[in-house]
């Protein structure tokens, strides 16, 4: 690390050394071969800092946490791991492990669609509302977390890559020798944790294992949640940089869902039984499964193909019991699958004696997903929803190292998405009678485009620039196609698909032990979709922008103590129509964090710290700006661990000031001042030992 007196230099820009493939040609849209990252990949350039100087996208902003952020985190979610990056915004409904959702560069309610997240450079994104449940990924299976913020992504992964991408790079055991990892852990609301993981390599032939199970009652009554994940990866390779891979990873949860606390002008149930449940039956369960299978092969050096595909299935069950009586009652059945057959071509060649990396290739995803929606789970279906998605696509995006100290980067993608929609109503169903009509059919197809072009110049050793434009592009979810109609009228399912365009620019310094990295954007967005309070359905909007700016800041102030600080300032509003000039609800104009890492005394005791801040933000469904906000916090989360030969413990504290706050509300359309919020925990703790082998 450098010492204080040190000039940290950034690394020259070279299209060589930038992450979209591997030494050998790596695999998946800057990952090796079924892994993200891989063996084949070298390690992201970060100085330590979480900056991304060797980028991950050519012109973006990016940032990197590492596997040893991730361990140390105070944090007990990758939620909170992430939150403290700028530009990223975490809301949770209960404060449990799998309540909280994520949003890129303000979309508020529409975040979790928003934001793509992949793992391993595959899309988990489905085409519902459900968010991606970070959860059900083990923590300790994760070598790193990348970020791109903005449209550029979209080229390479697709469709809803509008605020940002988010790649979970899993760890694989490709060259290590057989060991393991065992670790458990006792925490407050009686959560009891535990994990193990194991990996093993022979000859050409690898594996590795991961697994974790997690039981809490959860702060609120109502609130149980029992999680059981299992992640597996096998890797053969041929000895010539290609080979075969295989990854399956399932999970099984069941949450209580408590509900919100009601306030109004003259009452508050925040204050007077903060940790009841006003929905004190309501549950919701998920089974989920996913697998790939592919293969690479160099074709010749610096050129290498790879195929691949794979299958994702969730089933949800979820029931909903009213105070009024069970015959406002309502169940909720579905399944969902998704295929995917993923080609692509990468290499790594000369154009016109500049250095160049192509990555092309070919997307087929098809989405089915079938729902039932009864006054109870045992009942027949009063709506039988079945939607069907397809969607075709072709992209190529080129980086060229036209000086040594310049890179770019330009591409494009073209898909066709194809969506079918049906709904049969059954009326003699319980319920029935007082339901909305028969859905009408919808078969509608349609072609989009995303584009991306970014630049990156040295200026001097210690200062880099970066600029970019890109367009991207949005599918409308099968829920907000549900309900996009008023009660009582017939549903069309037909949505407008949402498109963006952004520019951002940038600069990353460093001056002795200091790091830093400042960006400015501007998104313009067409048809995005919302929820609109007037008439309680979904809606395409008129025009709305975002301007924001992001700061990074890391000092190492010595060998032992390093901190980091992200700031960002966020503007997200209507331009038109009924709300023009008026706040996007659920996003905090301003936002930031510090984090401290203290190794108090070398491995054996370590510190670490993340304070993190949000200002004043308007509830959901608050599209008027005329109820109170949520008010601005700070929370502070602390642990201290260490490492004692193969034993290693910690105990985290989140919450450590006690702070009663909340982030999420929903605000009523017609009373002022009533609202119902979700309240989270005060201070709790978590305390955890385990050993490698």
């Amino acid at each position: 690390m450098a010492q204080p007196n040190e000039t940290t230099v950034l690394p020259e820009i070279n299209v060589t050394n930038t992450r979209l493939v591997g030494r050998t040609g790596g695999a998946r849209r800057g990952v090796a071969p079924g892994s993200g990252a891989g063996a084949d990949t070298p390690a992201p350039t970060d100085d330590g800092s979480g900056i991304a100087t060797g980028t991950i996208i050519t012109g973006a902003s990016s940032t990197v946490i590492t596997a040893r952020e991730i361990e140390r985190s105070p944090g007990q979610t990758l939620q909170d791991v992430v939150a403290r990056e700028p530009g990223i915004q975490v809301r949770s409904l209960f404060g449990g492990a799998n309540s909280a959702t994520v949003d890129m560069r303000g979309f508020g309610a529409a975040g979790t669609s928003n934001t793509l997240v992949l793992i391993n450079g595959r899309r988990l994104n489905d085409i519902d509302l459900a968010g991606v449940d970070f959860s059900a990924i083990p923590k300790h299976s994760i070598e790193r977390i990348e970020i791109t913020r903005g449209n550029s992504g979209a080229v390479l992964y697709g469709d809803g890559a509008v605020g940002g991408v988010i790649n979970i790079v899993t760890k694989n055991a490709v060259g290590l020798p057989p060991s393991g990892r065992v670790q458990a852990g006792f925490g407050s609301f009686n959560t009891v944790e535990g994990n193990l993981a194991a990996n093993t390599s022979s000859g050409p032939f690898a594996a590795s294992v991961h697994a974790n199970g997690l039981r809490s009652d959860g702060y609120r009554q109502n609130n149980r949640l029992r999680q059981d994940n299992a992640a597996g990866d096998f890797r053969w390779s041929d000895g010539q940089g290609g080979g075969a891979y295989f990854n399956l990873s399932g999970d099984d949860q069941h949450l209580g869902l408590p509900g919100g606390r009601r306030v109004t002008l003259t009452t508050s149930e925040l204050a007077t039984n903060r940790r009841g449940a006003t929905s004190p039956f309501d549950f919701a369960e998920r089974q989920g499964l996913n697998a790939t299978l592919g293969v690479s092969r160099v074709l010749w050096p610096g050129t290498e193909i790879v195929v691949d595909g794979g299958v994702r299935n969730k089933r949800q069950e979820a029931g909903f019991f009213s105070a009024f009586g069970s015959a406002f009652d309502s169940g909720f059945k579905a399944n969902l699958t998704a295929l995917s057959a993923t080609p692509r071509l990468l290499s790594q060649h000369s154009v016109g004696g500049a250095p160049g990396k192509l990555i092309a290739g070919f997307d087929l995803q098809h989405a089915n997903y079938d729902s039932d929606r009864s006054r109870h789970l045992g009942d027949p279906p009063i709506h039988r929803y079945d939607l069907q998605q397809t969607t075709a696509a072709l992209y190529a995006q080129e980086t060229i190292g036209i000086r040594s100290d310049t890179d770019v980067a330009f591409g494009g993608r073209v898909q066709r998405n194809a969506i079918g929609a049906r709904d049969r109503f059954d009326p003699t169903a319980p319920g029935g009678a007082f339901a909305g009509p028969e859905g009408l059919p919808l078969d509608r197809s349609e072609w989009q485009y995303a584009w991306h072009i970014g630049l990156e110049h040295r200026v001097t050793r210690e200062v880099a620039l970066f600029a970019r434009a890109a367009r991207s592009f949005r599918l409308p979810n099968v829920d907000e196609r549900v309900a996009m109609s008023p009660f009582g009228v017939a549903t069309s399912f037909n949505l407008k698909t949402q498109t963006s365009h952004d520019v951002e620019g940038g600069i990353r310094a460093s001056a002795g032990s200091f790091t830093w990295q400042t960006s400015l954007y501007v998104m313009a967005l067409k048809d995005e979709l919302h929820f609109s309070p007037a008439t309680f359905t979904n809606t395409n909007l008129d025009p709305t922008r975002r301007v924001g700016v992001e700061n990074v800041l890391t000092w190492r102030a010595s060998e032992a103590l390093r901190f980091k600080a992200g700031l960002a300032y966020t503007r997200a509003t209507f331009r038109e129509g009924p709300f023009a000039g008026n706040d996007v609800p659920l996003v905090s104009p301003w936002t930031g964090s510090v984090a401290v890492s203290w190794d108090i005394y070398r491995k054996y005791l370590v510190l670490d710290a993340v304070a993190r801040v949000f200002s004043n933000r308007r509830m959901d469904n608050d599209q008027n700006n005329v109820q109170p906000p949520i008010p601005g916090k700070a929370v502070v989360d602390l642990r201290l661990g260490g490492e004692i030969d193969r034993l290693f413990w910690s105990v985290s504290v989140q919450n450590l000031f006690n702070t009663l706050y909340f982030d999420y509300a929903v605000a009523s359309a017609f009373t002022l001042g009533t609202y119902s919020a979700y309240p989270l925990p005060g201070r709790t703790f978590m305390v955890k030992a385990g050993m490698t082998f």
